[in-house]
Parts: structure tokens; sequence; C-alpha cells
């Protein structure tokens, strides 16, 4: 139930006032620092995830691993990954952005350590679902929070060109494999994502606190505190600082987080629609990202540089792919996107199964084309997920949103493992292709467009 304050005449026209002088803001050097240092976090919580698949390739020979231990080892950090996305997305809207992205860091960065000393499948199994407590809550409360600065003409474009940080995390896993895992060995790779911890730092000092979520808490003064300064900014540097103009938005006055709104009203619908969409792309995503190096080497028989170098591959035009989409996506608009990109991904998997992906050469071209296109929609998906929900419900919303992106995470590797002991790898492709068309269709029945509204105009 949401609880308002006692004069929720004042508190709904200061709200709307924030609003108005938020929508007004250029990109100043100051909003760009956050999206570095924030990008920064998420750039390593990316490349944590998707570590493990890469070391992954040694660890089945070193630990004589079984393709369902392998299956379950690659999910562990998935299902961690969604529990820490319903807990923190809960968190911060109780004590805020920061502090929450702050425990966020350091739970993934300490289990990173741990994973240095993991001696078999158990205990980095147990390492990795601790670890995605940490990587889970991070993304959602990062990108709330990068939404909650941006007016809505320029807000797809800013953001996702901070979320294109998470695409060059998984790429750069790929990169840092490839020339570490054969002269290091695997546990050179979880060195390398100890680099977080330092970015506690300026997190802590450097960043103001979300004036969106300040004012939802009725803390008008902070709030306020913190525009003048993004304001001042953009007067310092000589961008341009027009009036504010007030919209006609039913901007809600301070109200307190309920998850239960989550599926009353106009949100029901938004609500399921959106864990459908996460589901579904995260679940042939990282079903495909994960297990790749492992496939090119235990059913293709290429060598350990090779099979690293294939996977890098599929990272890597998921970046190109995701660029273009950060570039267009204010122009083509969500929904459409999101509709084409689910149809036309289904091509090169059907394609893959009639050609029974005889080949790693069939498999690298294919595979990459379909999870390109994919990941156009699954780094874009928090900043729709943000976009469908209100200040006081967006990050509990995106963090609920995210957790199904998590239990599509763990479907897909553990499904990928079954279907290829049991019947082959073509069939992965058949499920997955299968799983990109309910994507397209819920997309196309039940996606609202939200581009260049502003936030409080589509979320009361």
């Amino acid at each position: 139930m949401t609880t308002f304050v006692a004069d929720g005449g004042a508190a709904k026209a200061a709200n709307a006032a924030l609003v108005a002088r938020l929508e007004r803001l250029p990109v100043t050097r100051r909003l760009t620092l956050i999206r570095v240092i924030v990008g920064s976090a998420t750039f390593f919580d990316a490349y944590t995830v998707l570590a493990i698949a890469f070391a992954m390739p040694q660890l089945v020979d070193e630990w004589n691993l079984s393709p369902s231990q392998v299956g379950m080892i690659l999910s562990a950090g998935y299902l961690g990954q969604l529990v820490g996305a319903l807990v923190f997305g809960g968190l911060a809207e109780k004590i805020g952005r920061l502090p929450t992205l702050l425990i966020t860091i350091v739970l993934f960065v300490s289990m990173d350590i741990a994973c240095l000393f993991a001696w078999g499948g158990t205990s980095m199994m147990i390492f990795r679902f601790v670890q995605g407590v940490g990587t889970g809550g991070e993304v959602p409360v990062a990108s709330a929070y990068i939404n909650e600065f941006i007016g809505a003409r320029k807000r797809g474009r800013f953001f996702l060109l901070y979320e294109v940080i998470f695409p060059a995390g998984l790429m750069f896993a790929g990169i840092a494999a490839y020339f570490l895992v054969p002269v290091f060995g695997w546990r050179a790779l979880f060195v390398v994502g100890l680099v977080p911890a330092v970015l506690t730092i300026p997190l802590r000092w450097l960043m103001p606190e979300s004036p969106r979520w300040l004012a939802a808490k009725g803390r008008h003064e902070e709030a306020d505190t913190v525009v003048r300064k993004l304001e001042a900014d953009a007067t310092k540097q000589g961008l341009p600082l027009p009036e504010p103009v007030f919209r006609p938005v039913d901007t809600l006055p301070t109200a307190r987080s309920d998850w239960r709104e989550l599926f009353k009203g106009i949100y029901l619908k938004r609500t399921l629609m959106i864990w459908v969409l996460w589901v579904s792309v995260y679940m042939i995503n990282n079903g495909l990202v994960t297990w790749l190096p492992t496939l090119y080497k235990q059913v293709f028989h290429l060598p350990l540089e090779t099979s690293l170098a294939y996977g890098w591959i599929t990272s890597g035009v998921g970046v190109v792919a995701s660029v273009i989409c950060a570039l267009l996506i204010d122009k083509v608009g969500r929904k459409r996107w999101y509709a084409v990109a689910f149809f036309v991904a289904t091509v090169p998997l059907l394609v893959l199964t009639a050609l029974g992906a005889t080949t790693a050469t069939q498999v690298v071209v294919l595979a990459p084309i379909a999870y390109a296109i994919l990941q156009t929609i699954s780094f874009s998906l928090y900043l729709y997920s943000a976009e469908l929900y209100p200040t006081r419900l967006r990050a509990i919303g995106t963090g609920f949103g995210s957790a199904w992106l998590r239990a599509g995470s763990s479907i897909g590797p553990l499904m990928v493992g079954l279907i290829v002991a049991d019947l082959g790898i073509r069939y992965v492709f058949t499920a997955f292709a299968a799983v990109a068309l309910v994507g397209g269709l819920v997309t196309t029945v039940f996606a609202i467009e939200t581009k260049g509204r502003v936030l409080e105009e589509l979320s009361p």
C-alpha cells in the first residue's frame, strides 16, 4: 500500500519542479563521469559473469567434469544473481542507490578471491553462487541510478552507451582468457576480476545520490542540492540550460515502495511482459555464450586456443551490435526493435538446425549472428525495464525483472548440457529458435513504446 506525506500537494509540486529541471539538463562532464564510474563497475560485473565460461575448458580436464556438472557450475552464478536481483532491488529503494552499489561490489569482489582457491566442482559452484548474489544486485541498481539523471530525449542513447560496457566486459573476458589461460592457467582470470575493488573509492566519495530517489523519500533539500550542482556544471561548461518546462504529469508525492504494486493496475501487464522478455533472451544468449568455448573443444575437438578464440568472436560481434543499437534505438523505438530482433534471430538458429550443426565452422558463423541480434535486446532491457516503473518501484521492478534474466541464464546452460548429452547439438538451436519466437510474439502483443517520454509521464 502506498503511503503519502501529509502535505501531498506541496510534495507533488516539488517533485514536478524537480522533474522539469532534470529534463532540461544537458550531458555535463559530471554526468559523463557518473556513467564512466558506474560503467566500470558494470564492465567487471560482466567480465566476472563470463570468466567461468572461458576457464571451463581447462577445468573440465583438470577436475574431470561431466556435461551436467559443467551446466551446474555455469548455472550456479546465475541462480545467485537471481537472489541478488531480488534482494538488492528492494534494498536500493530503502537505503539508496549508492550504498547498495557499494555492498554489491564488495560482495562480488570477495567471492572472486574465493574462486581463486576453489579445489573442485562443488566448491566452485558454491563460490560462484555467492558471487552471483553480488553481481545480480549491481546491474539493476546501477541501471535505475543512471536512468534517473537523464531527460527523456537523451535517455536511450546516454543510458545504452553506458550499458554497452556490459557486452564489452563479456568480450574482454574472452580476450583475457585467450592470452592468459594457456600461459598462466584459469586462475589468472579471477585475478583480473579483483580490479573493481578500487572502484569503491570514487563510488563512495565522488558520486551524488539519485535526486529522483531523494525526492521520492521526501528529502527535497538534498535532491535540490544535487540538481543545483548539475545546473552549475552546465553553466560553467557553457552548455545551454533552457527554462524548465512543467509537463502535466501526475508526479506522486513521497511514497513507500511496495513490491505488490508491480502486480496492480497498469503495472501488472508490464511486469509479466518484461519477465517473459528477460527469460527468453537470456535463456538463449547465456546458453550460447557460456557453452560455446566448451562445445568447440569437447564436441568439435578444437585446440584450447582456437576454442577460446571462437568463443571470443561471439562476444565481439555482440559488442558491435550493441553499439549500433545504442545509436539507433531512440529513433527506432524499443517495441519495434525488440519484435524485429526476436523474429530475425530465429533464422540463423533454424539454419543451424537444418544443417545439423555438424562442423565448428557452421556454428562459429551462424551462432554469433543470432547472439549479436539478441544481444541488442538483452543489453538494453535494463533501459526498458527502468522506463516501465515509477521512482518508488524502479529499482525493485528492474531487480524483479532481471531476476528472471538470472532464471533464464540458469536454464540456458543447463538446457544445453542436457540436450547435448541426450539428443545432440543441433537440437540446442531448435529449442533456442522456439524461445526467440515466443519472445517476439509477446513483444508484438503486449509491449508498450517508451521512446521520448518522460519517466513520470510513463509511470505515475
